[in-house]
């Protein structure tokens, strides 16, 4: 039996009630124990067309089911169908091609591995996001805007300097193989770097922040990241390409040198373009 959430009247279960959360109704057996409610039709669709991509049954350049023939296949009606690919999308598995349908992506992801990203230590570049892409097999670059201001009470606080102190603000918008994959805005005490080759972060070869203060004495002994899980904001779905209604992974990061703050960032991650990764050792 179902009660209707809305009308409080007992009525009897159809077959074709199969998303009893979509229309509004609990299940309620005989005996008055509650069964957990099914997901939501679009999740469960996404979740089946994400298992067989992932399996290879849907290898990449395979073309999906039209949104009608998503909405035969789950009896489900056109909005819940293209929901169910904005899930898809968002993760970064699925992409439109305009006038032809939706197809499966190639899904190479970027690894994070936030443990051996600072090494100094190694061949190859020294920017994170550099070994970053090199590692997926792709080539990394990114755009970038740098310019002096004072710091709000919130990044003050994080590098541990008074309200209005100068700070060196740098937007990044990061891309793998020409693909934006990453926003980034750094902040930097000019306290630390004022009047050395490092002030202006893009303006040098040496590139990473370890690498950048190790140019000018200053030793880098500690990363602290804060990750969290949110909606993306308007502004991010037009850098990053995203579809509406996207989640993204932030990270709050801040490099320390002998517990003195000398950068903090925030960072934004696609979900479904790269992998956090994180190995420590245990005491």
């Amino acid at each position: 039996m179902y009660v209707d959430r809305c009308s409080g009247i007992d009525v009897e279960a159809g077959p074709s009630c199969r998303f009893p959360m979509l229309c509004g109704r609990l299940v309620v057996p005989t005996g008055g124990a509650v069964d957990m409610p099914t997901p939501p039709a679009h999740l469960t669709i996404a979740a089946d067309l994400r298992a067989a991509i992932l399996s290879g049954e849907l290898p990449t350049g395979t073309k999906l089911p039209s949104e009608s023939g998503l909405m035969r296949q789950y009896d489900v009606s056109r909005t819940v169908a293209k929901w169910a690919v904005a899930v898809l999308k968002g993760e970064g598995i699925v992409e439109g091609r305009p006038g032809s349908g939706i197809y499966v992506r190639d899904t190479t992801r970027l690894v994070r591995h936030a443990r051996g990203r600072d090494v100094r230590s190694g061949d190859g570049p020294t920017s994170p996001f550099a070994r970053d892409a090199a590692g997926a097999g792709q080539q990394g670059t990114w755009e970038h805007d740098s310019r002096p201001e004072q710091a709000d009470e919130r990044i003050a606080a994080r590098l541990g300097v008074e309200p209005g102190a100068p700070v060196m603000r740098t937007s990044y918008r990061f891309l793998a193989d020409g693909e934006p994959i990453q926003l980034s805005v750094s902040y930097e005490p000019l306290a630390v770097t004022q009047g050395t080759p490092v002030e202006w972060p893009e303006d040098s070869d040496i590139k990473g922040v370890v690498a950048r203060m190790d140019a000018i004495g200053v030793r880098v002994d500690e990363v602290v990241e804060r990750v969290s899980l949110r909606s993306a904001t308007a502004e991010e779905v037009e850098a990053l390409d995203l579809p509406a209604r996207t989640f993204v992974h932030t990270i709050e990061r801040t490099y320390t040198a002998s517990g003195t703050p000398v950068e903090t960032a925030d960072i934004v991650l696609p979900g479904g373009r790269y992998d956090l990764v994180y190995r420590l050792p245990i005491d």
